[in-house]
């Protein structure tokens, strides 16, 4: 993990924000969009109008009390629950693309992603997300989180050394 400390130093320019604590420093940088966290329009706009994201997740004010939440509600990490997307006759992500579509309720797991990005992840904070023992739900939330907010040239650095975790982690 030594080299994961020069993470995020090296930003082009379409980067948001930089890290402002120095080379090593704990603040992440920010790629893309600082508002969406570069989610899919239709996804965000799910998570957004979600009775789950507005009351229960609002009332959760603590990165430890977001990890415990993930720790006992988080089965799959797909972004839609099983059986509520209605998808006959659409071929691809054209709903979603469009924005006419064919949304349904979205996963407990994006809606959790979400709230990490309200909550301003340390570097810390994101080390211990990919790093936590005790569930894969909260490791791959943590991958998820440096995927849609991390600079794309910092990726591998921050996936190199756990591309061979065997652990399972059900998708579905």
């Amino acid at each position: 993990f030594a080299n994961m400390a020069n993470v995020g130093n090296q930003l082009p320019a379409q980067a948001v924000s930089k890290p402002t604590s120095g080379k090593h420093g704990n603040v992440l940088p920010l790629w893309g969009n600082e508002k969406t966290m570069n989610l899919n329009p239709m996804i965000l706009t799910n998570v957004l109008s979600s009775p789950y994201f507005k009351v229960q997740l609002y009332e959760l004010k603590t990165y430890h009390e977001v990890v415990d939440e993930i720790y006992f509600k988080v089965t799959h990490i797909e972004p839609w629950e099983k059986g509520s997307r209605k998808t006959a006759g659409q071929t691809g992500m054209c709903g979603g693309v469009r924005g006419v579509g064919t949304g349904g309720i979205v996963s407990t797991a994006f809606c959790l992603l979400y709230k990490l990005f309200t909550l301003k992840l340390t570097r810390k904070q994101l080390m211990g997300l990919i790093t936590h023992t005790d569930s894969p739900y909260i490791r791959a939330l943590g991958f998820m989180y440096i995927r849609y907010t991390q600079p794309p040239t910092d990726l591998f650095e921050w996936y190199d050394g756990f591309l061979d975790d065997e652990e399972v982690c059900h998708l579905g």
